[in-house]
């Protein structure tokens, strides 16, 4: 057993880069801008909130370490990033999903360094768009129990796993000797196969706190929904 964990961490990549500096500082940029004050003082005092945050972590981390990685670089794995965003908001979700990320970054990408540049482009930007599209579903479409589960949630997470394979796959086409071609047959390929399922898997989730933990959603109301 510690042979094995030992060749394991001599696999890990420790090498710093420019690019790894560079989103180091925008990752704390990001996170200075969005610093959820009032969630975090929400957080602290409520014990009940931190068990299911600590629990929602680590469902999260355990989601992801189920992972069909077929060449260095390019991964496959469900998120449950909307998920997350509809139990605690988008900006307490982007700060707890650091610590997922560090793990992934260093344990499944092997690139500990990383950790920024993944927090960054394949986290925290595809959960902000998928805020985005929240907030529009709740401006512009009626105020239903239906829309909230299927476009807040379900289809919503279909999106968010497809702004995720975007994004990371533009910043392996730039950063890495992966052409567009080889990334289209070998990555955006899975965009179908992995979209519908993480989208039942958070639609499934969402709908089970309606009805059983309504208490567990950030802004749902049952007096806005019914």
């Amino acid at each position: 057993m510690t042979a094995f964990l030992l060749q394991r961490w001599s696999e890990i990549d420790w090498q710093l880069g420019g690019a790894q500096l560079l989103a180091m500082v925008v990752l704390a940029l990001w996170l200075w801008a969005i610093w959820p004050v009032e969630d975090v003082k929400a957080l602290l005092k409520d014990k009940a909130l931190q068990t299911r945050l600590l629990l929602a972590i680590f469902f999260v981390n355990a989601l992801w370490l189920i992972d069909a990685s077929i060449t260095p670089g390019i991964h496959a794995h469900f998120l449950g990033l909307v998920t997350l965003m509809l139990m605690f908001g988008w900006r307490l979700a982007t700060l707890a999903l650091l610590l997922p990320v560090a793990f992934f970054a260093t344990f499944m990408l092997k690139l500990p360094l990383d950790f920024a540049i993944y927090g960054l482009v394949a986290i925290a930007l595809p959960l902000f768009l998928s805020y985005v599209v929240y907030s529009q579903v709740f401006k512009y479409l009626p105020h239903h129990l239906f829309v909230y589960i299927f476009c807040g949630a379900f289809m919503n997470a279909f999106l968010c796993i497809v702004f995720h394979i975007l994004c990371w796959s533009t910043w392996l086409y730039l950063s890495s000797d992966y052409d567009w071609s080889y990334l289209a047959d070998n990555y955006l390929l899975l965009i179908p196969l992995l979209a519908f399922p993480e989208a039942l898997l958070n639609g499934m989730a969402v709908t089970l706190m309606v009805v059983y933990r309504p208490e567990w959603l950030y802004d749902y109301s049952d007096r806005t929904y019914f």
